[in-house]
């Protein structure tokens, strides 16, 4: 059984920095675009960055220079450093596993930018 556990969440200050994980286990890891993608309510989900399968990166453009996706195929975990938070980012972020037609999401944790 597939599964994508995110974890880093939380509340941070504007300016401030949070690293997001996500975890996945149950899949041939070294082989999925892997992704995270964020949420507000009543709003349509989107992508924030994304990683290939040989490391090559793709960056929504309002994160573009604060954020940075990484991930580390011997622990099957990807990550998100976030930096310089803003308001607008406070989300639900998730995490996302693609392979052709395998499409697989984790829960998401929250991330919440206030002062």
């Amino acid at each position: 059984q597939v599964q994508l556990v995110e974890s880093g969440g939380g509340l941070v200050q504007p300016g401030g920095s949070l690293r997001l994980a996500c975890a996945a286990t149950g899949l041939s890891f070294s082989t999925y675009a892997m992704s995270w993608y964020r949420q507000v309510p009543g709003k349509e989900r989107e992508l924030v960055a994304l990683i290939g399968i040989y490391f090559a990166t793709k960056y929504a453009n309002d994160v573009k220079g604060r954020f940075t996706i990484s991930r580390d195929n011997g622990k099957n975990t990807i990550y998100l450093q976030m930096n310089n938070l803003k308001s607008e980012d406070t989300a639900v972020y998730y995490c996302n596993g693609k392979r052709n037609t395998l499409d697989y999401w984790g829960k998401g944790t929250l991330v919440t930018v206030s002062s």
